[in-house]
């Protein structure tokens, strides 16, 4: 069994997490298997959306501590897999959506935090860890964490390692919703399968805006909304969306 499974259907890239046994920790097949798939997301036309999800118990634990010998560069692992994974995940110019669920530990939070919409089962439950183990958050942690929850609820989250719940990440503003756990995957997919129907175009353009806002006085996301807006405009999507509207229809976007 190979430790990342894809399927694409409806437009949607559907990619599992699948070391069980191992609660889904990361080890060098798995980083690469997610780096093939989220360019394999990038590069194909057919996939407007992804879905990210874990096989069995948990959604990921992190990096698999066991492949880790006392001596290795983690500065090499960071660079060589984290990193890139991350801003390849951030940079799509397709929306994410994240399932977790399961347990959600270390880098395994980065992976889920760097998705545009992430919900959770019931009984998931969230936790830092790397202060546990004498490390510092990395995969994007410290970037996320203050946007997401402000920086007394980062600062807490990183430096005491708590376990939270699903419905308090949901409370914090960590995630976006909370499912009841036989109901996780159906109601994702529902999400997942609307934004692969979705205009896509104009959704990249829209989690690009969002995402980059920070770095941007109001001035300069003006002039940018400008832009995109221009950009989305010439869509065949947005010729679609009006004439849909014209026509009291619901509209058939085609992700062009």
């Amino acid at each position: 069994m190979s430790e990342i499974e894809t399927e694409l259907e409806g437009g949607l890239l559907s990619v599992r997490l699948s070391r069980p046994e191992a609660f889904n920790s990361i080890n060098d097949a798995m980083g690469k298997g997610l780096i093939s798939a989220f360019q394999r997301a990038h590069e194909d036309q057919n996939v407007r959306a992804v879905l990210l999800l874990g096989e069995g118990k948990a959604f990921c634990a992190g990096q698999d501590l066991k492949e880790v010998p006392a001596d290795l560069n983690l500065r090499n692992i960071i660079d060589t897999r984290y990193n890139p994974l991350i801003k390849s995940m951030v940079g799509l110019p397709k929306p994410i959506v994240c399932a977790v669920n399961g347990t959600a530990a270390g880098a395994g939070v980065s992976l889920c935090l760097a998705c545009d919409i992430v919900v959770a089962a019931k009984s998931a439950f969230f936790i830092q860890a790397f202060s546990q183990i004498g490390l510092v958050p990395d995969s994007g942690g410290t970037y996320f964490l203050p946007r997401l929850v402000g920086t007394a609820q980062a600062l807490a989250l990183a430096l005491l390692s708590p376990r939270i719940s699903a419905e308090k990440a949901k409370d914090i503003g960590l995630i976006y919703e909370v499912f009841e756990d036989a109901e996780l995957i159906a109601e994702t997919q529902k999400i997942a399968f609307s934004l692969a129907s979705g205009p896509t175009t104009c959704l990249g353009f829209t989690k690009r805006a969002i995402r980059e806002s920070f770095q941007m006085t109001l001035e300069e996301q003006l002039e940018r909304e400008a832009d995109f807006q221009q950009r989305a405009g010439s869509s065949a999507d947005f010729r679609e969306g009006i004439e849909a509207f014209k026509e009291k229809r619901k509209p058939q976007f085609t992700g062009r």
